[in-house]
């Protein structure tokens, strides 16, 4: 009996024990939590400004000036004076046709007019013996008639003569050919020993190209036409003239094949007269300037072009929207802290790396822009305000 008592008062004081233990574990684990920091949110103010809406058409790059080089005589090539894909100037000898047939022409033709000056003085002289004896009846007025003639046919081989001497002069010139500019050249497409001036053979030798600046040629269709000239014509009825008084406005980007933007920009200088009625697209060509040399051409570009201007819109850092299924939704914080997940209608353009809003959000409202996954629906927070940083300039 008394062995039963000491028992249940051990098992009594065992489980107040693990009672108290309890509870006092419980409450120290609650005061801890309750001494946690709450972290703060990053939020943002949506941004409201006029956003302009980009394109971009795919073309190729040409020089200002592309001048194929062609030998305009034909004959054997007798020496090539440049280096490939140099520099040359304007003036510069590139190649060289054998010139001892145009040579030998040309001495044939000044023999040619040595023949007829001598023939034209003895026709002078022979008039002027006969022309005093006419007036004095001392020969027939056929003979003078025969002499005059003959001196005005001796004049005419002189001038005969002397344009056959200065075309074959003019061919042996062209024995040697020149750079018509100052600019890049590229590859030969002869080699010493190779007949030219005709087919089969190159007729074109060469291309030189002049890079200080490039022209870039790109199509665009109907719709992107129209786009661009109600834009240029709604600039123009604003009062948005060109800085450089009259000249274009730069306002082109230019972006290479490995998606880095040129740092210089340039404009439109060239719209084709008509839209081609086989494919409905027209011929546009932009100007760069090229001073460093980095742009070659044939190389494939994207010329970025504004080709419209949205007022007032609604622009929100690409972080801060979550999208799910299609359908597309931001966490709005009020100044309480309190969150609501709203969903909005993006526009089709975005821009740099903001969404552009059409629906849902207006001025003045704040997002969540980092740590979605740590605020939920109805939740209250501590946030911050700050200003998202853009990776591209002048947003």
């Amino acid at each position: 009996m008394t062995f039963n008592f000491l028992n249940a008062t051990s098992k009594l004081i065992t489980l107040a024990f693990t009672i108290n233990l309890l509870c006092g574990c419980g409450k120290s684990s609650e005061q801890q939590q309750t001494q946690l920091p709450q972290l703060e949110i990053p939020i943002t103010e949506v941004t409201i400004q006029d956003v302009p809406l980009t394109k971009e058409f795919v073309g190729q790059v040409y020089g200002t000036k592309d001048i194929p080089i062609r030998s305009r005589v034909e004959g054997y090539l007798e020496g090539i004076y440049f280096k490939e894909g140099s520099e040359v100037k304007k003036g510069q000898l590139l190649y060289k046709v054998d010139p001892k047939q145009y040579a030998a022409n040309v001495a044939m033709r000044e023999g040619q007019l040595a023949e007829a000056k001598v023939t034209l003085i003895r026709a002078s002289n022979d008039l002027e013996r006969i022309q005093p004896l006419a007036e004095q009846n001392a020969v027939s007025k056929s003979d003078l008639d025969a002499a005059l003639a003959e001196k005005g046919a001796s004049e005419s081989m002189v001038v005969a003569a002397e344009a056959n001497l200065r075309m074959a002069q003019i061919e042996l010139g062209y024995t040697r050919i020149t750079s018509p500019i100052s600019g890049i050249i590229g590859k030969t497409e002869a080699k010493v020993g190779e007949f030219v001036g005709k087919d089969p053979n190159p007729v074109i030798l060469n291309t030189v190209s002049r890079i200080d600046s490039v022209n870039v040629r790109f199509f665009i269709n109907e719709n992107d036409y129209l786009r661009l000239a109600r834009y240029a014509v709604a600039q123009e009825k604003s009062g948005k003239k060109s800085e450089d008084d009259g000249k274009p406005k730069n306002n082109l980007d230019l972006i290479f094949s490995d998606n880095t933007v040129y740092k210089h920009k340039g404009h439109f200088d060239f719209i084709d007269r008509s839209v081609d009625a086989n494919t409905g697209a027209i011929l546009i060509q932009a100007t760069f300037p090229n001073v460093d040399g980095l742009i070659r051409p044939g190389q494939f570009a994207k010329v970025r072009s504004i080709i419209d201007i949205v007022p007032n819109g609604i622009l929100v850092p690409q972080r801060a929207v979550m999208e799910f299924q299609g359908r597309y939704s931001v966490y709005v914080v009020d100044q309480a802290g309190k969150v609501s997940q709203r969903s909005i209608e993006l526009a089709r353009h975005a821009y740099k790396d903001y969404f552009l809003v059409k629906s849902g959000l207006k001025k003045g409202e704040k997002i969540v822009l980092e740590g979605l996954q740590k605020v939920q629906e109805g939740a209250t927070i501590k946030y911050k305000v700050v200003q998202f940083e853009s990776q591209y300039e002048g947003v």
